[in-house]
């Protein structure tokens, strides 16, 4: 029983733990690879037409 508590208890504050300055950083950059890569297919897209 003991164990189950404290397990709950770790995944509660697993949850609320605020993200670190690294883990936000490579959110972002994952983010802006993405938008680059919308953007270069779309202005390749368009490349082709005029």
């Amino acid at each position: 029983m003991a164990s189950k508590t404290t397990q709950k208890k770790q995944s509660e504050a697993t949850q609320q733990r605020k993200p670190s300055k690294r883990e936000k950083r490579q959110k972002f950059v994952v983010y802006l690879m993405i938008v680059t890569m919308l953007l270069t297919s779309l202005l390749a897209g368009a490349g082709m037409f005029l």
